[in-house]
């Protein structure tokens, strides 16, 4: 027999009738042969896990009104559900070029992006960060239109070895490229308490800041590192025991995940990487060239909404939206993912 042969490895078993861990839920995790489960899910309004639904679609394509022979750009590829309603467009004239950070996920995207029949010849994608949009815009030119959608994947939240969420533990590392930089873990480890109530403040307007914050020093001037997704929880559900019953488990969850939010931004450098890909906008349309950012917290918002006003009261852009695009009931109703979303769009003069 030979040896270099790949012995069959039977699925992970799970108690009752619905699997619960990430690594269990098999038929999620392979869309295409179980399409009946997938749709189920989804008609349920959730996100089945290794997936990612796609938000404001049809909000962002009336704004792009792309058409055959355009020249675009998605800053955050992720799954690749926008930029498959982009190609289909392009009617297989023009270009579509795209980047994401993720080293996990993006090889995925590109192989099922290719199986719909999205080859080289109107897709380029490539493992970069968004602020280097002007690095392919030395080789594509300028373009007609540039989508960002800053949300975090659900694909990247949904699998605890990311460590995006508390709901199920997993190492605590929050990068969305885990080759760069240091993990969350290493992180904390590295701040004073001034520095990470500072963090849960700007990057989350966390109203127990200093609570946490205190919290996890303690924890770690005691000699016990901050390892696990679960392990953080727990100082953040010890840290608020004071908070009197009911609302105690509500606070307890929401401030659980504007801490991980927070650390996030912090570890990404999201705002930085923002700001210069923003700065950057301008030098990359063309004339009437396009943009549709979708945000997912008040900090991008801000951002977004500052940049755009700035390049437009300087004659840069002609016209901006007047407020935020929000998804529409129906999309907020059958994916709660799409609830904190807000679009904004400009127009290169």
């Amino acid at each position: 027999m030979d040896n270099s042969e790949k012995k069959h490895q039977r699925r992970i078993r799970y108690k009752g009738t619905h699997p619960k861990t990430f690594e269990a839920k098999y038929k999620e995790l392979q869309p295409d042969k179980y399409s009946e489960t997938i749709q189920k899910i989804i008609g349920k309004g959730m996100t089945p896990a290794g997936m990612h639904r796609p938000i404001c679609v049809n909000e962002i394509l009336d704004f792009l009104d792309v058409k055959p022979g355009q020249i675009g750009f998605d800053a955050t590829l992720g799954y690749g559900g926008h930029a498959q309603e982009i190609l289909k467009l392009l009617n297989d004239q023009g270009h579509l070029y795209a980047v994401d950070q993720d080293p996990i996920e993006l090889p995925k995207t590109k192989e099922r992006l290719e199986k719909l029949g999205f080859k080289e010849e109107l897709l380029t994608i490539n493992n970069l960060n968004f602020k280097d949009i002007d690095l392919i815009a030395s080789v594509s030119g300028k373009f007609d239109f540039v989508i960002a959608d800053l949300g975090v994947s659900s694909m990247q939240i949904d699998n605890p070895e990311r460590g995006f969420s508390f709901k199920t533990d997993g190492p605590l590392d929050l990068r969305m490229n885990p080759m760069v930089g240091v993990s969350a873990a290493e992180r904390l480890k590295e701040m004073s308490k001034d520095e990470i109530e500072g963090m849960l403040i700007e990057n989350a307007d966390e109203p127990y800041a200093s609570e946490i914050a205190a919290a996890i020093v303690n924890h770690l001037h005691k000699g016990h590192d901050i390892t696990l997704t679960s392990e953080l929880h727990q100082i953040i559900i010890d840290a608020l025991k004071f908070i009197r019953s009911p609302k105690r488990e509500e606070e307890i969850k929401k401030s659980s995940q504007r801490t991980f939010q927070a650390l996030r931004i912090d570890i990404n450098h999201e705002y930085e990487v923002l700001y210069e890909f923003l700065e950057k906008l301008p030098e990359v349309l063309k004339p009437q060239g396009k943009v549709a950012i979708l945000t997912f917290h008040s900090g991008e918002d801000r951002l977004v909404k500052k940049s755009f006003q700035y390049y437009f009261r300087n004659g840069i852009y002609q016209e901006v939206s007047d407020g935020p695009i929000r998804p529409s009931m129906d999309e907020q109703s059958s994916n709660s993912r799409a609830r904190s979303a807000k679009l904004r769009w400009a127009i290169k003069k």
